[in-house]
C-alpha cells in the first residue's frame, strides 16, 4: 500500500522544536538535540509540521510500504540511540499499543548482546511510566478514538419530554469541503463557520449559538483524503468569496488540531487578511477555550 510518512533530515534539524506542538498525533519529539519521528505507527502524514520548520528538514514522503510491522521499526530506531527508542516504547504504552510494546520488548531481549545500549535499562524506563485512568490515552489508543460512555445533562432531550421542534440555522447545502464551491453566492461576504465533522454531534446549541447567521464548511483533519484540496478552497473563499471572519471550532481531541494547520497554510497563501477564531470543544459539549488567532 502508499503511505504518507514524516521523513527528516538529521542534517538540516537543529533542534529548535518547532515543529512539535504541530505534530497533533504527538509522534515527533526532540531527543539528543534532534527532531524524532518516534511514531511511524501514529503520524498521519498530515503534514502539519512542515510549514513549521525553518531549516526546511521536515519532508512528506510517499512510498509503497508493507502492513506496520513493530520489529522493522525498533530495528530501525535502535541505531539512532537509547533516548529515542525509549521514547517510542513510551508512546506506544500511552497509546494503548501493547501488542506492538510486547513485540518490541521481545526483540529486545532477543537481541540483547548485538545492541549498544542496556536492554534493561530501556525496559525498566518504559515500565516506570505510569498511565493514569484519566488520561486520554489511557489504554484506548488514540485519544480521539477513546471509548467514553456519559448522560446528557439537558433534560430536555430525554426521550419522555416533549419540546418545541428547533428549527435549523443552515443557510446553504452542500457543506462538506470536498463538496462546496467556494464561489457559490451562498459564501459571498459571509461569516463563515469551519467546523470538525463531530462538533454539532457534541453540542446541543450548536445552530442557536454558532451556526446562526453564518456559512458553514464542515471536515475532519484525521480522516479525510486530499486536504490540499482543502487548504487551496480556504484560500479561494479568503479571496474570491471574501469572507469576513473564519470562526473554526475543533473538537479537544489532539488529531482535530489539524483543521487550524488547514486554516493556517490557506491563509498564508491569500492574498486578503481575514481575523480567525478559534473554539475548542470538549467532547461533552462544552467550551474549553475560545481566542482570536
Amino acid at each position: 500500500m502508499i503511505r504518507e510518512i514524516v521523513n527528516i533530515d538529521e542534517e538540516k534539524c537543529n533542534g529548535c522544536g518547532i515543529c512539535i506542538p504541530n505534530c497533533h498525533e504527538g509522534a515527533l519529539q526532540i531527543i539528543d538535540g534532534k527532531a524524532r519521528l518516534i511514531s511511524e505507527l501514529m503520524c498521519d502524514g498530515l503534514g502539519a509540521c512542515l510549514g513549521h520548520c525553518p531549516e526546511g528538514a521536515i519532508t512528506i514522503e510517499k512510498r509503497e510500504a508493507d502492513e506496520y510491522d513493530e520489529i522493522v521499526v525498533v530495528k530501525q530506531i535502535i541505531p539512532q540511540g537509547k533516548n529515542t527508542l525509549v521514547a517510542h516504547m513510551k508512546h506506544l504504552k500511552e497509546h494503548g499499543e501493547t501488542g506492538f510494546l510486547k513485540q518490541a520488548v521481545g526483540y529486545l531481549r532477543t537481541h540483547a548482546s548485538e545492541i549498544p545500549f542496556s536492554v534493561d535499562a530501556v525496559i525498566a524506563e518504559v515500565h516506570s511510566v505510569k498511565i493514569e485512568s484519566s488520561a486520554g490515552c489511557a489504554s484506548g489508543g488514540c485519544p480521539g478514538s477513546k471509548e467514553v460512555s456519559f448522560e446528557p445533562k439537558n433534560l430536555l432531550y430525554a426521550p419522555a419530554v416533549a419540546v418545541a421542534e428547533i428549527s435549523s440555522a443552515l443557510r446553504q447545502w452542500p457543506v462538506q469541503m470536498h463538496l462546496i464551491n467556494p464561489a457559490g453566492s451562498a459564501f459571498q461576504g459571509t461569516d463563515l463557520l469551519l467546523a470538525a465533522d463531530c462538533v454539532a454531534f457534541s453540542m446541543g446549541n450548536f445552530h442557536s449559538k454558532h451556526l446562526a447567521g453564518k456559512s458553514l464548511v464542515i471536515a475532519c483533519p484525521k480522516l479525510d483524503q486530499g486536504k490540499e484540496i482543502y487548504v487551496e478552497k480556504i484560500r479561494r473563499l479568503i479571496d474570491e468569496a471574501k469572507v469576513n471572519t473564519i470562526t473554526i471550532m475543533m473538537m479537544e481531541v489532539p488529531c482535530c488540531g489539524g483543521l487550524s494547520q488547514l486554516v493556517q497554510m490557506g491563509a498564508s497563501q491569500a492574498k486578503r487578511k481575514v481575523p480567525v477564531k478559534e473554539i475548542i470543544v470538549s467532547i461533552k459539549g462544552e467550551i474549553l477555550e475560545e481566542s482570536w488567532v
